[in-house]
């Protein structure tokens, strides 16, 4: 009977490392980092776009401040009043100041002079529903020591992340950027 048995096993084909069926999936460690990282891969992609679009928003609203700034000097200085210095003209300069990244039919400003600090009121150009009130835009450069506040507003659109990420404070997948300056014109 031994005989037979070792003749039997001797003819079997090699297990070649193989474990029984029903401990394969628990004790096979040839696939764990294939599966460990198809569990993270969605919220990493996620967390990488979030991080890709909050940098890109901040960059946007540097650069749009910075345009801002540079483009309120020709108030400031007369320049744009001595110059007749059009809503328009103005909106160019600071998207030619803003460019490339910025495109310049998003851009909106607001111009006002007011007769002292404590009276300003900044402008909200955002409805209820999210949309943008053009109507609401301002254009008064004032005169020599007249108290200016300037307003650019950039419509920056903006994606929409995986796991309901997103930066959008409008209608329409957009976030509204604004920059900001208030200055005394000086007495040209």
């Amino acid at each position: 009977m031994l005989p037979r048995l070792l003749q039997r096993l001797a003819a079997a084909p090699p297990r070649s490392g193989l474990r029984p069926s029903s401990t394969s999936l628990l004790g096979c460690r040839k696939s764990a980092t294939a599966l460990e990282f198809a569990l993270i891969a969605a919220p990493l992609f996620a967390l990488l776009i979030a991080i890709f679009e909050t940098g890109l928003v901040f960059f946007s609203q540097q650069v749009l401040q910075t345009a801002t700034s540079e483009t309120a000097r020709l108030i400031m200085t007369g320049q744009a009043q001595m110059n007749g210095l059009t809503a328009t003209a103005f909106q160019e300069d600071v998207c030619a100041n803003s460019a490339p990244l910025l495109a310049c039919p998003a851009i909106y400003v607001n111009v006002q002079t007011f007769s002292s600090f404590e009276s300003m009121t900044m402008a909200d150009p955002l409805n209820k529903d999210g949309s943008f009130n053009k109507a609401s835009m301002n254009y008064n450069t004032g005169g020599p020591g007249d108290i200016v506040l300037v307003q650019v507003f950039y419509m920056m659109p903006v994606l929409n992340g995986p796991l309901g990420f997103t930066l959008a404070n409008m209608a329409g997948n957009d976030r509204l950027l604004q920059a900001t300056a208030v200055f005394r014109n000086e007495p040209y």
